[in-house]
C-alpha cells in the first residue's frame, strides 16, 4: 500500500526546478551511440521510458574530441550531436519528465582507437592508469596519456563551457559535470595522477582548480540553477589515490562549489561517513546521494535520516523503466541483464517490461 507520506514521493526543488519526486536515475554509460558520437536511435524511447523519475542524469557525454574515452560514447559538441540530443529531451519533456546532460571527459581513461581523431589520451600528467580498456579489436592496455599544457587545460575548461551551451541548445535542463570515477576532473584530484607544478598541481586549491573553474565557466554560460557535479571521494580505482588529504580537498572544494550556488552536488558515495556528513553542512544546495549496490529496503533511508534531499540509482532503474512506479505498489522489480549493458541494439536497453505490461 502506498504511503502518502513517504518522503520520496514529495516534490523537491534543485536549481530553477521543482521536481515531482526525491529519486534520480544516476548517469550509465551504454555505448550505444554512432562513431561520430550522436546518440544511438533508441536512445530516445530509453530516456522517455524513464521519465516519472524526478530527474533523469544521463550517460557520460563528452565535451569534445579529446573528452572521449570508451567506444560508441556520446558526444555534445557539433550540430549533429546536438540535433540527436533534441529528439532524446523532447521525447522526456513529451513525458514530463526532467534532463540533464552528464559531461564527462575520460582525460586519461581512453584509447586512440575509440576517439575520432585517434590521438594520444590527455591527462593532468602523463601517468597511465595501468588498466585496459575494451576496443573494436578487444582489451588492449590503455598508453601512457600525454600532459595537457597549462593553456591546454584552459582551453579545456572552454571546451567544457561550449558543451553545456549545446546542452541546453539541445534542450537539456541542465548538466551535471562528471567529477567522479577516475575520470579528468578527479585526475586533477589525486597526487597519483596529477604531478603538475603550474596552478593545477601540488597544493590542495591547485588540485581542485581545474573543477571550479570547469563549474564556474558552465555556471556563467547557462546559469547556476542549471549546473551540477558529481563527485566520489575517495574513489580508488584505475591507478587514482587521492592521499591522506583527499577528505580535506573534498571539504575544500564543496566550500568553493557552495559559493556558486550550484543546482546540485551528486554524492558517488564511497563509505566515508564523517566526510559525507561534512559535506552535507558544508553544501547548502540539494544534495543527491548515491550508495553503489544499495538495497531495496533501504531506498529512502538517506531521505529519511535527512543525510540527502535526493536519491540516485543505477541497475535498478536501468532494469525498471518503471521504478517509481513500482515502489510506489511495492512490486517486484526487473533482474538487470549485465550481458546487455554496453553495445548492441534493443535487446537490454529498451524491452524490460513495465507492471502494465
Amino acid at each position: 500500500m502506498e504511503n502518502p507520506m513517504n518522503p520520496l514521493f514529495t516534490p523537491v526543488r534543485i536549481g530553477r526546478y521543482t521536481l515531482p519526486n526525491r529519486l534520480v536515475m544516476a548517469p550509465m554509460t551504454r555505448s550505444r551511440a554512432a562513431f561520430d558520437g550522436t546518440p544511438g536511435e533508441l536512445a530516445a524511447e530509453y530516456y522517455a521510458q524513464r521519465a516519472g523519475l524526478g530527474l533523469i542524469v544521463t550517460e557520460g557525454t563528452q565535451p569534445s574530441d579529446d573528452g572521449q574515452g570508451y567506444l560508441t560514447t556520446p558526444g555534445i559538441y557539433t550540430p549533429a550531436h546536438v540535433a540527436g540530443w533534441r529528439k532524446i529531451t523532447s521525447a522526456v519533456h513529451d513525458k514530463g519528465g526532467r534532463i540533464f546532460i552528464q559531461l564527462m571527459h575520460a582525460g586519461r581513461m581512453s584509447h586512440p582507437d575509440n576517439t575520432p581523431h585517434h590521438r594520444q589520451g590527455v591527462a593532468p600528467s602523463a601517468i597511465a592508469p595501468g588498466t585496459g580498456m575494451f576496443t573494436a579489436t578487444g582489451m588492449q592496455d590503455i598508453p601512457t596519456p600525454r600532459a595537457l599544457t597549462t593553456e591546454e587545460v584552459r582551453q579545456t575548461v572552454a571546451d567544457f563551457r561550449h558543451a553545456a551551451r549545446s546542452a541546453i541548445e539541445a534542450g537539456a535542463d541542465g548538466v551535471e559535470i562528471h567529477g567522479a570515477n577516475a575520470y579528468l576532473v578527479q585526475q586533477f584530484f589525486a597526487p597519483s595522477a596529477n604531478t603538475r607544478t603550474d596552478g593545477y598541481g601540488g597544493s590542495i586549491e591547485n588540485r581542485a582548480r581545474f573543477a571550479i573553474e570547469v563549474a564556474t565557466a558552465i555556471a556563467e554560460e547557462i546559469g547556476a540553477d542549471r549546473t551540477a557535479i558529481r563527485l566520489s571521494p575517495g574513489t580508488a580505482m584505475w591507478g587514482i589515490d587521492e592521499g591522506a588529504e583527499g577528505p580535506d580537498l573534498y571539504r575544500h572544494l564543496v566550500a568553493e562549489l557552495d559559493k556558486l550556488r550550484l543546482a546540485y552536488v551528486h554524492i558517488m558515495h564511497q563509505g566515508d561517513e564523517p566526510l559525507l556528513a561534512d559535506i552535507r553542512k558544508l553544501w547548502h544546495q540539494a544534495l543527491v546521494l548515491n550508495r553503489p549496490g544499495r538495497a531495496r529496503d533501504q531506498i529512502g533511508a538517506d531521505l529519511a535520516s535527512g543525510l540527502a534531499d535526493l536519491e540516485a540509482y543505477g541497475t535498478m532503474i536501468l532494469a525498471n523503466p518503471d521504478f517509481v512506479g513500482r515502489l510506489k505498489a511495492d512490486a517486484a522489480m526487473n533482474e538487470a541483464d549485465h550481458n546487455t549493458f554496453f553495445g548492441g541494439a534493443a535487446r537490454g536497453y529498451i524491452d524490460y517490461p513495465a507492471l502494465s505490461a
